[in-house]
């Protein structure tokens, strides 16, 4: 019997992007000089539950918020915390909008189908707190998260002030991870892969999607992201130039592309 083949490769991004290495550090150096510059406008570190991981950070824009944009990392659901990514606020912020960056617990020590509840309860913690329309995005593990946040099954209290998920770079059918070595710590099986995958589930009602990709990312993350459209009949746009790193580079813009399809007429 044939054994089926090793996708480890087709979802190692970082061997494909010239000085991958040096894109970590620089975020969280970034991201750590931002914060300093925000002052009591950065409430970082909120806790939403009893766990490590469960808190999330909090940037409010100068004068009442026109709503609450969530920020949802990535790192293969096994690395990164809010932290490292706070810069990434800068565009919602100068639009007059507040950023929640949730933290979630990493695998092996929670399940894809926990972080899936912990960023549903972190959203109630800052919808608490920030009024008006919410719009969710994350990339990579974050872009399949927030997709999930528009996912039918899911009914939390703030699903009525939801009004656009934009995933960016979604992992959107998990199945073919677990034909990577990444899945020694997911522990994906067959039940949690379809249950967990957003483009094997129903799209809620009255939530726009819009699906951001990189031009340059690898093809099994360009199939990701058009499954995702075709199975949620939603567009799609693959930004010219970028790959898996740089694709967020937009949200630090206030009038990027990627900026206007997340808050654009809201």
């Amino acid at each position: 019997m044939n054994q089926p083949e090793d996708l480890s490769r087709a979802y190692a991004n970082a061997d494909f992007i010239p000085d991958a290495a040096s894109y970590p550090p620089r975020w969280a150096a970034e991201s750590a000089t931002f914060r300093a510059t925000l002052g009591a406008r950065a409430r970082t570190a909120i806790p939403y539950g009893p766990g490590a991981r469960q808190n999330l950070d909090l940037f409010l824009p100068e004068g009442p918020a026109k709503g609450l944009m969530i920020f949802i990392h990535g790192g293969y659901w096994l690395a990164f915390a809010p932290g490292d990514w706070s810069a990434f606020a800068q565009g919602a912020l100068a639009r007059g909008w507040a950023v929640a960056m949730p933290g979630y617990t990493l695998a092996p020590d929670a399940r894809i189908r926990t972080m899936t509840r912990e960023i549903e309860a972190a959203i109630g913690v800052a919808a608490a707190v920030v009024d008006g329309p919410i719009v969710v995005t994350g990339h990579s593990a974050g872009g399949h998260l927030s997709a999930r946040m528009a996912c039918a099954d899911l009914t939390p209290l703030w699903s009525a002030r939801l009004r656009r998920v934009v995933p960016i770079s979604p992992l959107a059918d998990l199945r073919p991870l677990m034909r990577t070595g990444m899945n020694e710590k997911l522990r994906l099986d067959e039940d949690e892969a379809r249950t967990e995958s957003p483009a094997l589930l129903a799209r809620r009602d009255g939530c726009e999607v819009f699906v951001w990709v990189g031009a340059q990312e690898r093809p099994a993350f360009l199939w990701q992201a058009r499954l995702l459209s075709e199975e949620w009949h939603c567009p799609w746009h693959a930004a010219s130039g970028r790959h898996h790193f740089d694709v967020i580079d937009p949200l630090r813009e206030p009038e990027s592309d990627l900026m206007e399809v997340l808050l654009g007429d809201l």
